[in-house]
């Protein structure tokens, strides 16, 4: 039997998950000796993923907003996304505090040490965030990967590739070859997701340890709780009122999701999910190609909504402080706005909880009680943040007619991500 026939037989995400759970079962048998041996394996699939996640973005803008014919449509479109980014992270911040109130996760947790790494973050300016957008240099931001900057720049490109008319036909041409080859380098690389999901895994298993988790379980668990009722019953819900089917979605989207979930990573997740939304879901690639970057830098609704709202319900607990209606309302407007204006601004997660925290009068330094589960958070946090931002290119391309719904109806979890050869199956790769 030929090997490669039947590794790639198999459906994307089970590969995904069987790579999980082997790599949990090494690092639970290995302990600390896992992360020596397995962490570079992680290592290398993240920077991989790095690699190929600013071209595609830049290929894939200009391409798009040149095919989208003007800034007409793309402001009506990008109205629509804003949108439902805010709504949904309204949302978000309501589940996450009426979680925090079931499980009390401040009461009750005793003397806490505060994480020997923790440094207190300072919030940017909300005029400092906006202009940190426009780049100085272009070239210095494909390098450095400011996703926000080079997509302005790859948006502006495309827009004076339309304005030029005709005289830029070949140019445009040009770049849409060019997205193709980016598309065609993601699904080579995608195919090491499993082994990388394997390596990241069996490090974390192995060098994490339970000793750091115990006393602040229950502050896991309500986040926990909180995310899986945002994705499910929220997100849900809100297909279920686009007329859409909520498990067909998941069924698409299943495989950006595990990787969000191992890699912690938004951004390493972005080619992934930009693939599950065209590939599984029938998005226009056009518009996807805007949206899902734009949602991997500014909407989070698990690190800036849901995480904010129970660390506020949290420290306040934890200190003996009472909760006004006022301070309600400033946390759900921090954490809505907050989430907008520190986009693209490194440790989002601990900015976005400094942010909310200082706005509602709370102790800051209770972050640093946090810190040391910052990890175990974080993976739960992200594969919410990059759920939302595949929901809300569903709704929008939904509700403006560029939704294929043939193709969502036939949602499956396998990315099409292998090369066309007899030796893979005969699996074609679809875009």
């Amino acid at each position: 039997m030929n090997i490669l026939a039947w590794w790639f037989g198999i459906r994307f995400w089970k590969r995904v998950l069987g790579g999980f759970a082997l790599g949990a079962l090494a690092g639970w048998l290995l302990g600390p000796a896992a992360v020596a041996w397995f962490q570079p394996l992680g290592t290398l699939y993240i920077t991989l993923i790095k690699m190929i996640a600013v071209p595609l973005v830049f290929f894939a803008v200009v391409h798009s907003v040149s095919s989208l014919h003007g800034l007409q449509r793309m402001a009506a479109l990008g109205g629509r996304t804003f949108l439902w980014f805010a709504i949904t992270a309204a949302l978000a911040v309501g589940v996450g505090l009426l979680a925090a109130h079931l499980i009390n996760p401040g009461l009750g947790v005793g003397e806490l040490k505060m994480a020997g790494d923790y440094k207190p973050r300072e919030v940017p300016t909300a005029v400092k965030v906006l202009l940190d957008v426009v780049p100085a240099n272009p070239f210095k931001a494909l390098t450095d990967g400011k996703i926000l900057q080079v997509i302005f720049f790859a948006g502006l490109l495309g827009l004076a590739l339309v304005k030029i008319g005709e005289k830029s036909a070949r140019l445009r041409v040009l770049f849409g070859e060019a997205n193709d080859a980016m598309i065609q380098v993601t699904r080579f690389v995608l195919e090491v997701t499993p082994l990388g999901t394997f390596g990241l895994i069996a490090a974390l298993v192995g060098g994490y340890g339970f000793a750091q988790l115990l006393p602040l379980g229950k502050f896991v668990l309500a986040l926990y709780l909180a995310c899986i009722v945002q994705i499910v019953v929220v997100y849900g819900g809100l297909l279920l009122a686009h007329g859409l089917n909520p498990v067909k979605f998941f069924r698409g989207v299943f495989p950006a999701m595990q990787v969000a979930f191992t890699s912690s990573s938004s951004f390493a997740s972005m080619p992934v999910a930009l693939r599950s939304v065209t590939h599984n879901l029938g998005v226009k690639p056009e518009y996807a190609a805007f949206a899902v970057p734009l949602g991997a830098s500014i909407k989070m609704d698990g690190c800036g909504a849901i995480y904010p709202a129970i660390s506020a319900i949290f420290v306040a607990q934890y200190f003996g402080l009472h909760l006004d209606a006022s301070q309600y309302f400033i946390v759900l407007l921090a954490s809505v706005l907050g989430s907008f204006g520190t986009a693209g601004v490194p440790g989002t997660a601990i900015v976005m909880v400094t942010l909310v925290l200082s706005s509602a009068g709370l102790p800051v330094e209770g972050i640093g009680y946090l810190v040391a589960i910052d990890r175990i958070l974080d993976m739960m946090r992200t594969m919410t943040n990059v759920t939302g931002q595949m929901l809300v290119p569903v709704l929008v391309a939904r509700e403006q007619g560029l939704l294929d719904l043939d193709t969502y109806e036939h949602a499956s979890g396998n990315l099409g991500a292998a090369p066309a050869e007899p030796a893979m199956g005969g699996q074609q790769p679809a875009h």
